[in-house]
């Protein structure tokens, strides 16, 4: 109510409204895009969005390299955690192919997804922690990040952006260091992470700052088409490992967190909560962690071994068809998502059997939330934008593609 007496009252406004450039290389931003604010004092009164500063037409870049080519571009949509992108994308030619993964790359998978969640919602809420005034947290968290990329590492030698796996499974079964790695990742983790917690949940300054700071009622977040945290964090416990479970997702227990306002610190708190729920899996896909090989046998997708290659005539023939891009790609209309940090990351695959898809359509969670975020600052101020900003994690390479 608050909200709207002010609006009510600016059409008798005796000064004038300023305008203010926010980016689009400011960098409390955390990314290249700008906001066009008018601004009343301090007051937010309207906000303009102005986006595709780094644009750089993945989905036709795409629509021009073979499908094993792909992978490394969709590490740069959400570099905050890339192989959910990867392995979203392996998945849709998966299915396109008709191709069923054995359990162990699909445990292997979850828990390579499950370590990307973490590191992502890490990034997110320490910064939120950076914009009211808090960077111990920022520091204590990006050693843990640091230790997940370790693990990255292990499994395929990159950090950032991973191009980890492979359409059909794995390139590689987990390493004996990787299992030494994540073994001392759970054992050690949890305690930091709840010191973390304890620096910022429940003190008093850090939720003065947030309660309250760019709120979004459930269904207009629905009406956006949020999904993600964002959308958990104004009640609606939509989460696409439920709703539409994929790689084995239905074997594991976990819990989806929601909120009751949509503000920051229920986006805060939901991620932090999932952040544990994460854990949680990672903790059962391990332990239960099944034999077997780490990828489907679909030669003519999966480069085969090295060794192989050297010493065999058919592997040295498959390994020629898939380089040089020989494999024959079924006709067909699909499209498959995955629950990304940031949401329900979509691959619309449109193939007419060629070496490259016909159409590919990348659904992007920031894309589709950002368009709400003139709406959650407005009456606010300018401070609490940034901050609303922040809790949205609005990833710049994800939001212009």
């Amino acid at each position: 109510m608050q909200v709207q007496s002010y609006f009510s009252s600016l059409d008798n406004l005796d000064g004038e409204l300023a305008t203010l450039n926010l980016g689009p290389t400011h960098p409390a931003t955390h990314g290249i895009f700008q906001n066009v604010l008018k601004m009343d004092g301090e007051k937010i009164v309207s906000g303009e969005p102005t986006i595709g500063y780094i644009h750089r037409a993945f989905e036709k870049l795409a629509e021009r390299r073979p499908y094993n080519q792909i992978t490394p571009i969709t590490d740069r949509l959400n570099y905050c955690s890339s192989p959910i992108n990867n392995m979203g994308w392996h998945m849709t030619v998966e299915k396109l192919i008709g191709c069923k993964l054995p359990k162990r790359a699909e445990y292997m998978r979850v828990i390579i997804m499950e370590l990307s969640r973490i590191a992502d919602h890490l990034v997110c809420n320490a910064v939120i922690g950076v914009d009211t005034g808090a960077l111990t947290g920022f520091t204590y968290m990006f050693q843990e990040r640091e230790r997940i990329y370790d693990m990255f590492e292990e499994v395929c030698g990159a950090r950032l952006t991973t191009n980890i796996g492979r359409i059909g499974g794995m390139e590689r079964d987990f390493t004996p260091a990787f299992h030494a790695k994540l073994k001392d990742f759970l054992k050690n983790f949890p305690a930091r992470f709840d010191e973390f917690n304890n620096l910022l949940e429940r003190n008093r300054i850090f939720m003065d700052r947030c309660i309250g700071a760019g709120p979004i009622a459930a269904d207009r977040a629905m009406a956006y088409g949020f999904t993600g945290p964002n959308l958990r964090a104004a009640g609606v416990d939509y989460d696409v490992r439920i709703m539409s479970p994929y790689c084995s997702y239905e074997d594991f227990e976990f819990d989806v967190p929601v909120g009751l306002n949509g503000d920051t610190y229920d986006r805060f708190v939901v991620r932090q909560e999932e952040i544990r729920q994460s854990l949680r899996i990672i903790h059962q896909a391990y332990n239960n962690l099944p034999e077997g090989p780490y990828h489907a046998e679909v030669p003519a997708f999966y480069l085969p071994d090295k060794p192989e290659v050297y010493t065999k005539m058919e592997a040295l023939i498959y390994h020629f068809k898939v380089v040089m891009q020989e494999t024959p790609i079924p006709v067909g209309e699909v499209y498959h998502c995955v629950e990304g940090g940031n949401g329900e990351l979509g691959f619309y695959l449109i193939s007419d059997g060629g070496r490259t898809p016909y159409r590919l359509h990348f659904r992007r969670p920031c894309f589709i939330y950002y368009q709400a975020y003139p709406e959650m600052i407005r009456g606010s101020l300018l401070s609490d934008a940034i901050l609303t900003m922040s809790s949205m994690n609005v990833i710049a390479g994800e939001l212009d593609a």
